[in-house]
């Protein structure tokens, strides 16, 4: 039941960033452009994400536990760190050049080229690197 869901929410997903046009990487990087030729489109399809995920939440407060699984998983720590601030600088840094964020480009595989491959090829790589370099980094800390 839990792989029916997941599959069909990813089936979801990518076909919400299909119809908004957020697989086109023009877009993403009209909504980055600010002092350029900006396009408030993404705004429209964030708004579209929070609200029902806002009233999700509503929903499962008052759940004892989900339908698809034991517990819910804890809240996340909503503390802002070091870590956070820095990964949050990278993942943006790369989603305004490549104009894609890990979503997209993988629906952007089936149409994206060579060069589609190469940014999920490197964006795999840059998070299997992630592990052992947080391990390194507090080691040495």
């Amino acid at each position: 039941m839990r792989g029916l869901f997941s599959l069909t929410s990813g089936a979801l997903f990518g076909l919400g960033l299909l119809i908004s046009g957020m697989v086109d990487t023009s877009r993403v990087q009209g909504w980055l452009d600010i002092f350029g030729d900006w396009d408030p489109t993404l705004a429209f399809v964030l708004g579209g994400a929070i609200l029902p995920m806002a009233v999700a939440w509503r929903i499962a407060e008052k759940r004892k536990a989900p339908i698809a699984g034991a517990t819910f998983p804890a809240r996340p720590n909503q503390k802002i760190t070091k870590d956070l601030a820095i990964g949050s600088m990278i993942f943006g840094a790369g989603w305004g050049l490549a104009g894609l964020c890990p979503g997209p480009s993988f629906a952007a595989l089936s149409f994206g080229g060579w060069e589609g491959l190469l940014f999920v090829g490197a964006m795999i790589f840059g998070m299997i690197l992630a592990v052992p370099a947080k391990r390194i980094r507090f080691a040495t800390s």
